[in-house]
């Protein structure tokens, strides 16, 4: 049984005082003021048939139905958008990329879907990278004028206790945001990632999805969705709905029994998908591995959320390696050529992430039989998980491809050395301890390398240390991959990689 929290702010200042000569800004800055200090955890429920205790759940799932009725959104209006609904451990972001990239190729030769929403998290360079509508992110007047449409709504101080008995949270204000927009908007078909669970999850509260799909799982957000793979897979299943069709890529034996089992407890059925042997071999966006696990699964989703709204229409062919052609997913396997250096940015942050950049980079690294020269820069800090045990990691995964760094970059995930930031948290500990304990882990791990561990304390700092060393190797003539340039990976970090951007 969930405990629901009482969560009460006080509003700094009105919506309707606001000098909204500078709206967008004014709009972010109350959106920020929305972020709670502390997760609260709340014993949710027990894992049917397991004997594993009790879930530690999240009560973001309450009051989302009661606010979206007050800003006249009822459950008929929200399951008008035909949603996609995807949870997983990692690469949802990509799979979501991809279902939306064969919709609307689709869409462009069939008039369905016309308009696709998608709602993703987090974002790299500005929040409105969050809802996104035809492959790209709102509008600042978008934002702004949907922004206070729920603001000033759900803000309302003339509101009973009965109407609204709590005031929306971050996460929350902008699921509800991204719902408002999309009906705004006239979207005709919505993908929706869920945040770090599922059964809890704010996106949960979508009542009749079209279609439903698992990424890959593994252990990650263990303080919130409990410190056991059956406990998270309980979570992530939660947005099985009955008789809505649910997808997964293949999995282990422990997660796909928990899967199975949640889809006969929510009365429907899971297809675990494999990998689709008709996709190109040959697809620039196929070229790592799981990018190919990825787009299988997509392709099922749009294949279905297309047969269920629209049963006499199918998608070709043509459209299929279309779709794969225009992909796009800003920092997640991503390369920019940048004269003699070679960027590789993926936004990794967890040990299965990271041991796939490890190994997308390492294939990478090495051209006609010649190993490039290497720089990481890496940052990771979160209250949930060891940055030093995460280069850890990583550089066992780089080794086991014979690619160990020759320079590595400590810094952080502030991006300007002038000060100035987006991001609402920054490490409480001085970098210099940052700095000291990743290099004392990268010894300990590599007593027989010659690399130099560096450290830069800003995003810009270290991007332009790493560009210069680059420049300096490439015309030295001397060491690995003298004279023909250099590559640098930029990982461990959302906000590292969208701080570089």
């Amino acid at each position: 049984m969930e405990v629901a929290l009482e969560c009460n702010y006080q509003v700094p200042f009105p919506a309707s005082a606001l000098h909204r000569s500078n709206l967008a800004k004014n709009a972010v800055d109350l959106l920020k003021f929305r972020r709670r200090k502390d997760r609260p955890i709340t014993v949710a429920a027990r894992l049917p048939n397991k004997d594993t205790g009790t879930h530690l759940g999240i009560s973001s799932l309450v009051g989302m139905g009661g606010w979206l009725r007050l800003l006249g959104h009822s459950d008929d209006i929200v399951d008008g958008l035909n949603i996609i609904h995807i949870a997983g451990t990692k690469d949802k972001g990509s799979t979501c990329a991809f279902t939306r990239s064969f919709l609307r190729t689709h869409g462009a030769r069939t008039g369905f879907p016309r308009k696709i929403g998608l709602y993703a998290s987090p974002d790299l360079r500005h929040i409105r990278e969050r809802i996104q509508i035809n492959d790209r992110p709102i509008s600042e007047e978008q934002f702004t004028q949907n922004f206070f449409e729920v603001y000033d709504r759900l803000m309302d101080p003339y509101l009973s206790k009965e109407e609204s008995p709590a005031q929306p949270r971050y996460l929350q204000f902008l699921a509800l945001l991204a719902f408002h927009t999309f009906i705004r908007e006239g979207v005709d078909a919505a993908i929706f990632e869920t945040h770090s669970g599922g059964e809890y999850d704010v996106t949960n509260v979508v009542r009749k999805p079209v279609v439903t799909g698992i990424t890959s799982l593994g252990l990650d957000h263990v303080i919130q969705l409990g410190r056991t793979l059956d406990s998270i897979v309980w979570h992530k299943a939660g947005i099985f709905k009955k008789g809505t069709p649910a997808f997964s890529v293949p999995q282990d034996s422990i997660p796909a029994e928990v899967l199975c089992e949640r889809a006969m407890e929510r009365d429907t059925t899971v297809t675990f998908v494999p990998i689709n042997e008709s996709l190109p071999m040959n697809a620039r966006n196929l070229s790592v591995p799981i990018q190919r696990v990825n787009c299988s699964l997509a392709l099922e989703l749009a294949r279905t959320s297309i047969h269920v709204k629209t049963p006499n229409q199918t998608l070709d062919t043509s459209k299929i390696i279309r779709g794969i052609d225009d992909f796009h997913w800003m920092g997640r396997f991503e390369i920019i050529q940048d004269g003699l250096i070679t960027w590789f940015l993926d936004a990794a942050y967890n040990t299965m992430s990271l041991t796939q950049a490890a190994k997308w980079f390492a294939t990478n690294t090495y051209i006609a039989d010649s190993r490039k020269f290497c720089i990481l820069i890496f940052s990771h800090y979160s209250t949930v998980r060891d940055g030093a045990s995460l280069i850890q990691d990583l550089t066992n995964a780089l080794s086991k491809h014979n690619t160990i760094p020759d320079r590595i970059i400590i810094t952080t995930d502030q991006p300007r050395e002038d000060g100035t930031t987006r991001i609402g948290k920054l490490p409480p500990i001085p970098f210099s301890q940052l700095y000291s304990d990743h290099t004392s882990r990268w010894k300990r791990l590599s007593r027989d390398t010659d690399t130099l561990v560096l450290g830069e304390p800003t995003v810009e700092g270290a991007i332009r240390l790493a560009r210069e060393i680059g420049c300096q190797r490439c015309g030295s003539g001397s060491g690995s991959g003298s004279g023909s340039g250099a590559r640098v990976l930029v990982t461990g970090s959302i906000h590292l990689v969208g701080g570089g951007a």
